[in-house]
């Protein structure tokens, strides 16, 4: 049996949502970065795909996926034809998901040395600066690479 291919490793860090709640002071210092570099807003675009072109068989849309996966990793896909009713009941759903209580969300917790579940992905030492929120991360398909204890715990509705 093939072993199953690691998609990055994370420390456990404390729920960024749980920390909110406090009556903090200050900001912890691990969510504190330094102001050395600044921020620009000339970063460039994120690939747009459009699936109709590319469905078409048009050879310069090809070429944009092909470039997008190489280069970035990721793009946005435009014209898939999912309803904007099916997306919004979705972000609803999973908007709901991070109001659930912590008890709740424990259920689907990183297990150690794993990103998928809840909690922040690909912090790699206790010194690393953190980002000041929470994910739920999880791989789907293949479903070869589907992580058992995520799912039964998922909220019915997602």
């Amino acid at each position: 049996m093939e072993a199953v291919p690691r998609l990055g490793t994370s420390l456990l860090v404390p729920s960024v949502q749980e920390l909110a709640k406090r009556s903090l002071n200050e900001v912890p210092s691990r969510y504190i970065r330094p102001v050395d570099a600044p921020i620009t807003s000339t970063l460039p675009k994120v690939p747009i795909i459009d699936m109709e072109i590319l469905l078409s068989g048009d050879q310069m849309e090809l070429e944009k996926l092909d470039s997008a996966c190489k280069e970035w990793g990721f793009f946005q896909l435009i014209n898939h034809g999912v309803k904007s009713s099916l997306l919004k009941k979705l972000k609803a759903e999973i908007k709901e998901f991070f109001y659930l209580p912590l008890e709740e969300k424990k259920k689907l917790w990183q297990k150690p040395g794993d990103v998928e579940g809840f909690g922040q992905a690909f912090v790699l030492s206790e010194e690393q600066k953190l980002d000041w929120g929470d994910i739920f991360f999880m791989v789907t398909f293949p479903t070869d690479l589907r992580k058992p204890h995520l799912f039964p715990n998922l909220p019915p509705s997602l």
